[in-house]
């Protein structure tokens, strides 16, 4: 059995300013510290669990926050930017199934950090009229891959907004939101001790869970933060403009979706 352990920060124990989540801060290599002990935690959990493979897919900004030198050897590790698939990259390699650790609540939630892809350029991204944050937008792409997610770590809003999308995963519960820059967390010890557990009966689990998947054509509608952002979007010609701030658009699959999303995300620097 491989499994995929896609791993971001905000979710993090601990994590709760953004300073944390970018290089060239002190506080930034503490917590990608903590964030390398969690995702250890998930490796040695998924193959206490009956893995024989895990990958682990360094997925917040860069894509280059992990400490590979600190990382269980057992693992492989995706890392590094652009990438088709992203957060996800790897789960093409015949993953049976995701971890998705250290994630966060969608934009505009009360949960730590809470974003969607690009917090100053996307606000609400919709997808058949259901809303959708990174966990829900990933987890259905590893659908398209036939791997279900089987386990989720984050703060309580995160759980709460996610777990419904995937049932029979696994939740633990790093920190409860008490807004967008404050919580009350477990230390980094203990919630490596929760995932460590978890992981290993979410493994155990995985065989049993089937994949969020969100069949047939897919419509998104992408709420931007500025009626600026809306201007430079659509100036792709397949983006219809719905409003002063939100356009739509069609695609034939999640993968394709994402890509249109996290090209969109690259342009928005312009503006920046």
């Amino acid at each position: 059995m491989k499994i995929l352990v896609s791993v971001d920060i905000e979710g993090v124990a601990g994590v709760t300013h953004a300073e944390q989540t970018r290089a060239g801060n002190p506080e930034y290599e503490r917590a990608r510290a903590w964030m390398t002990d969690e995702a250890n935690a998930a490796i040695r959990g998924a193959f206490e669990g009956g893995a024989t493979h895990v990958l682990v897919n360094d997925s917040h900004g860069g894509f280059r926050n992990l400490l590979l030198d600190r990382l269980d050897e057992r693992a492989e590790l995706v890392v590094g930017k652009p990438r088709y698939l992203s957060m996800m990259a790897g789960v093409e390699q015949g993953c049976d199934a995701v971890f998705m650790i250290g994630y966060h609540a969608r934009s505009q939630a009360a949960g730590v950090l809470a974003h969607t892809i690009n917090s100053f350029a996307f606000r609400s991204v919709h997808v058949n009229g259901i809303e959708l944050g990174e966990a829900g937008l990933y987890g259905a792409l590893a659908g398209e891959f036939h791997a279900p997610v089987a386990l989720l770590s984050g703060d309580d809003v995160f759980l709460a907004e996610t777990l419904p999308l995937f049932r029979g995963a696994t939740g633990v519960q790093t920190k409860r939101a008490q807004g967008q820059t404050a919580c009350t967390s477990l230390t980094p010890a203990r919630a490596s001790v929760l995932i460590h557990e978890a992981g290993r009966a979410a493994a155990a689990n995985a065989p049993t869970l089937k994949p969020f998947v969100m069949a047939g054509a897919l419509e998104c509608e992408l709420t931007t933060q500025t009626p600026g952002l809306a201007d430079l979007f659509c100036q792709w010609p397949s983006l219809t403009r719905v409003n002063e701030s939100a356009l739509r658009f069609q695609a034939e699959s999640m993968q394709s979706l994402l890509r249109v999303l996290n090209s969109l995300s690259a342009m928005s620097f312009m503006l920046r």
